[in-house]
């Protein structure tokens, strides 16, 4: 498919589920469709490329209709013509497979009126079998390995809507950066993943949001599978919990617990265990579940914002199970790793980073892991939309927007950011953080979460106290935001007129 010299060896393989509400082939084109596309391209390729070029499409309203071509809208030209290189026989790969015949694709320029559409591509033939979902307690039951038929790395989802599935090839042993900062933490999910360590069964990791965390945890899974064959479980606590809810209600518990508990040595992972916080009943079912995983051989990672101890809401003996293995912390990555991340982001999102750009980056890009890869999405997106090479002085401007005009760390508080927006949008405090859900008052919320993300030092769980939300709610609004800012210059104006201010009173402090 003349896909040789594309940087991301986007995998379709000969059975692709891409699942709708009736899971039936259909000529019609609906958003179930392209959402679930997007579903399957999102565990083929880098995240990074993923959000700088995949997820910006969006079917254009005529597409919706019944034998139509689908006419898929670029943000840019610049943006359509990467698409088109790099993605387009995939997607009408999918397409194809989704609607049960050939599809027509096209390719256009979203503009404020007009959509430009390319030529027509000629429609592929390549059949791609569909398969049925497999049922679980809570939604489908999602497998990923390197051979789809075999896996036994199982990705418990969430709630409905909340994806658990996790790209394989991204999170692995080898993606993973090293340094002083990590790799302590490194080694022991290593040694986990291996059996190398004679008593190791427990391992407890440390880390901030965005640090690497769940790409090791993800990672021990994978390399479990590879090197022992034995089964591997990876779940988020918000997943657990809301699995355990639904076999209560559905007295499907015996379900669950065999789900989680296994067979004989098998590997659970669970990320994020900071979210079980002050649900005890969701708190004993876990603790017997680790109890039964460890008595019968298994093996147990947990992740979390906090040490054990610093966990007050959870039960003395559930803290003292989660410390009772293994604890390693992760810390924001060194100049050596963020110089290597940089690197190798740019590099999975088939961009030329100048390395005159690259220094810049590094030395003044703090922060998490997510962060940069951040600050390198705000900057290829920056000169897709001014039609302009990635140089040290967009490069410079970029850094300034995030991080101040001298490149040093913002220290505004979430209460500064609240209040700047608040005014801005002539509201009070207290509206902008109360159960509202009215447009003028949700707007800005999320608004506030994206600029407190940028412009503080507080992680996700302490923005969304401030503004009364949970973390998952405020990752949610910055990832609308990031997209709304592509798609809606008036939107993309208020930000840059918030910053302004925002600039100003960080160094009015700076005096």
């Amino acid at each position: 498919m003349g896909r040789d010299k594309s940087p991301y060896r986007v995998a379709t393989p000969k059975t692709t589920q891409i699942r709708t509400k009736s899971n039936e082939p259909d000529m019609t084109f609906t958003p179930e469709v392209w959402e679930g596309v997007l579903r399957h391209l999102r565990n083929e390729v880098p995240d990074f490329a993923y959000t700088t070029w995949l997820e910006p499409l969006r079917p254009s309203p005529q597409t919706h209709q019944n034998g139509a071509p689908v006419c898929l809208l670029s943000p840019s030209q610049f943006h359509c013509e990467r698409i088109r290189k790099d993605f387009l026989p995939t997607i009408q790969t999918l397409l194809t497979a989704a609607l049960g015949g050939d599809v027509e694709v096209h390719l256009g320029v979203a503009t404020d009126r007009v959509e430009t559409k390319e030529k027509p591509i000629p429609s592929l033939r390549e059949e791609v079998k569909l398969s049925k979902p497999a049922r679980s307690v809570d939604g489908p039951q999602i497998h990923s390995s390197p051979s789809a038929s075999s896996s036994r790395v199982t990705a418990q989802p969430a709630a409905p809507g909340q994806t658990e599935a996790f790209p394989v090839e991204t999170h692995t042993f080898e993606s993973f950066v090293v340094g002083e900062c990590n790799s302590l933490a490194r080694e022991v999910a290593w040694a986990l993943a291996h059996g190398e360590q004679r008593g190791l069964s427990q391992v407890f990791l440390r880390a901030d949001s965005g640090m690497g965390k769940t790409h090791l945890a993800k990672a021990v899974a994978n390399q479990t599978l590879a090197v022992s064959g034995r089964p591997a479980t990876y779940v988020s606590a918000e997943g657990f919990t809301n699995q355990f809810l639904s076999a209560l209600r559905t007295k499907r518990t015996h379900e669950f617990m065999r789900r989680y508990r296994g067979a004989r040595g098998n590997l659970l992972v669970v990320d994020d265990v900071q979210f079980l916080e002050g649900k005890s009943a969701t708190q004993l079912e876990f603790f017997h579940t680790l109890q039964h995983v460890l008595d019968a051989g298994g093996k147990v990672m947990l992740t979390g914002d906090r040490l054990p101890q610093e966990m007050h809401q959870f039960s003395e003996r559930m803290r003292s199970q989660m410390g009772s293995g293994f604890v390693a912390e992760l810390e924001a990555p060194d100049a050596q790793v963020r110089r290597a991340i940089l690197r190798n982001k740019a590099a999975h999102g088939g961009v030329r980073l100048p390395s005159d750009c690259l220094d810049f980056l590094v030395e003044f890009t703090r922060g998490s892991v997510r962060d940069l890869e951040g600050v390198l999405i705000q900057l290829v997106t920056s000169a897709s939309l001014m039609k302009q090479k990635i140089s040290l002085e967009l490069t410079r401007k970029v850094i300034q927007q995030r991080a101040g005009t001298d490149g040093k760390v913002r220290k505004l508080s979430p209460g500064d950011v609240i209040g700047a927006v608040s005014r801005f949008f002539a509201l009070g405090p207290h509206q902008i953080s109360s159960r509202s859900r009215k447009r003028e008052v949700l707007l800005p919320r999320q608004i506030a979460m994206y600029l407190c993300g940028r412009y503080t030092d507080a992680g996700p769980a302490e923005i969304g106290k401030a503004l009364g939300r949970d973390h998952p709610a405020v990752r949610n609004a910055v990832s609308k935001i990031e997209r709304g800012m592509l798609e809606k210059p008036p939107l993309r104006y208020q930000i840059e007129a918030l910053g302004e201010k925002l600039d100003a009173m960080t160094k009015s402090r700076a005096q």
